[in-house]
């Protein structure tokens, strides 16, 4: 072999591997691409994307959901940036999809009432139930700290109407919610059927909710003011209790047989009688003298007794 040939195919071997080397670290594209920001580079597309890893190739689609991109968009993407040639094994798109914070329905209830709460208008003790015109789809935004603020919010309590005004991460137009606010109360009910005179305990009562407007104008009780207390009248099992249905219990009914008492220093006395009235703990009692049969007056006490308000010498 002449010098001459041997210098072509030195040359020739040469090119070959500098061919070989180009294809093997030439980029590869990849079938599926997930990213997270708004931008997808030329690192997310390919494998071996080596010095222009970190330079934009297209925008991403919006958050939480795909797209396709055909394989003549990535070329024409890869060429401005310099990436003339790349493996793609007869892939004809790529699916690139952009990862999102999901927003639920319970998320964007808690920021509408937690505004309304801040202005006063969900007091405590009020639950708020949110209801959307046309239902609630979840929403998918950029995964910042702050996927999603409230930026407005109207509410018309002559109807109980709202619109909300949302700001999405990742979203370049506001989201705009209309519905409607249900404020309601839980307040006290019997479980069961009652006969007057039951003194209440917490057994005997069921907490139900009721809507606040009903609530506000019904006089009903709390749930503190019914245990121990009295009912008036006969009651139905899932009444409403209102105050006007209760009473402390009586100490002392009437044409019961009392003691009635006086105490003077380390002196009591203590005398028989009949009650003319019905009469609570601490409240005023008129009792008959069974011996003089005069009446007199006292402040009726636990255990059938009464404190006269005056001296016995002078109740006959």
């Amino acid at each position: 072999m002449t010098f001459l040939k041997r210098t072509i195919a030195l040359a020739s071997g040469v090119m070959a591997v500098a061919i070989t080397t180009a294809t093997l670290a030439a980029p590869t594209l990849r079938t599926d691409v997930e990213v997270a920001s708004a931008i997808v580079t030329a690192g997310d597309l390919f494998d071996d994307a080596g010095i222009n890893a970190e330079r934009a190739m297209f925008r991403a689609p919006a958050p939480g959901t795909a797209g396709a991109v055909s394989i003549a968009a990535v070329r024409a993407a890869a060429a401005r940036i310099g990436i003339d040639t790349f493996n793609h094994s007869g892939i004809s798109r790529v699916r690139v999809q952009r990862s999102g914070a999901t927003i639920a329905e319970p998320t964007i209830k808690s920021l509408i009432v937690a505004d309304l709460s801040r202005r006063g208008i969900v007091k405590d003790g009020v639950i708020a139930e949110t209801v959307f015109d046309g239902g609630f789809a979840p929403i998918h935004a950029a995964m910042t700290d702050e996927p999603i603020r409230l930026d407005t919010l109207r509410y018309a309590p002559a109807s109980q109407s709202f619109v909300a005004r949302f700001d999405i991460a990742g979203r370049n137009q506001p989201l705009e919610l209309r519905g409607r606010l249900e404020l309601s109360v839980e307040l006290p009910h019997l479980k069961s059927a009652l006969p007057a005179g039951t003194v209440l305990s917490p057994d005997d009562i069921d907490m139900r909710q009721v809507p606040l407007r009903f609530a506000e104008s019904g006089g009903y009780a709390e749930f503190e003011h019914l245990i121990g207390k009295e009912l008036q009248r006969p009651s139905r099992a899932g009444m409403p209790l209102r105050v006007s249905d209760v009473a402390e219990p009586l100490a002392i009914k009437r044409n019961e047989f009392v003691t009635f008492y006086y105490r003077s220093g380390p002196l009591t006395v203590s005398i028989k009688g009949q009650a003319l009235n019905n009469a609570a703990e601490g409240e005023p009692i008129a009792v008959l003298n069974l011996v003089s049969k005069k009446i007199i007056h006292g402040v009726a006490v636990a255990g059938g007794t009464v404190e006269l308000s005056r001296n016995p010498a002078h109740a006959g």
